[in-house]
């Protein structure tokens, strides 16, 4: 991470103030994404912003190709991971839901709040809807679906989970982990075998009782 300091003291760096601003739009919503007041959590001065971002806009701009590339960017990237079954493919992309790395629960609930009072914000999030279906749905294409039936199915995978995230629904690890199978059985038509379920299990860390 690169920073930048001069005469009278450090300028902080882009991702620094990058980071204020996501902290700033998950607490309070894109109103609080404001020069001033990120100078103030970052302690330091207001006219440092300047050295990274042009004006507010840059750095909302920011925000969003975050937001893009990671949330509908990794979620692409899961739906064409390798996988021996639909099945598994489908725990793949569950692997989303789980782990805040691969898709940030609530940076899309920040983005989509955006998205209620801008026009411009609100494209971003139909064009990145799409993608993510589209993405599923070829997943589904991939394992021998119709585009018709795959379309649909990406459709019922994708929505019920921006349901849970819009709804801000909270499940208990282990209700969650217990209901996967009925949910990759009903998404996908396959039952998952026990050994991908153990290794979907292991990589979040979670043991069945």
């Amino acid at each position: 991470m690169e920073q930048a300091m001069t005469d009278s003291g450090w300028r902080g760096s882009q991702e620094g103030w990058l980071e204020a601003a996501y902290e700033a739009l998950l607490e309070s919503g894109v109103d609080s994404v404001k020069i001033l007041p990120l100078a103030k959590r970052l302690n330091l001065s207001r006219t440092s912003f300047y050295w990274f971002f042009k004006d507010r806009e840059e750095l909302l701009d920011a925000l969003i190709s975050r937001w893009r590339e990671k949330n509908t960017g990794n979620l692409v990237k899961q739906s064409e991971a390798y996988a021996e079954s639909l099945a598994e493919a489908m725990l793949n992309v569950f692997d989303c839901w789980l782990n805040k790395d691969l898709f940030d629960s609530q940076f899309e609930f920040a983005v989509r709040s955006w998205a209620l009072q801008s026009p411009e914000i609100q494209a971003e999030v139909h064009e990145a809807d799409q993608t993510r279906v589209q993405a599923i749905s070829r997943m589904f294409m991939r394992f021998g679906y119709s585009e018709a039936t795959a379309d649909v199915r990406a459709r019922t995978t994708y929505l019920v989970q921006i349901g849970y995230i819009s709804m801000q629904s909270r499940e208990d690890i282990a209700l969650r982990m217990k209901r996967i199978p009925e949910y990759i059985a009903i998404y996908t038509g396959q039952v998952p075998e026990q050994r991908e379920l153990d290794r979907f299990f292991a990589r979040h860390g979670y043991k069945p009782e």
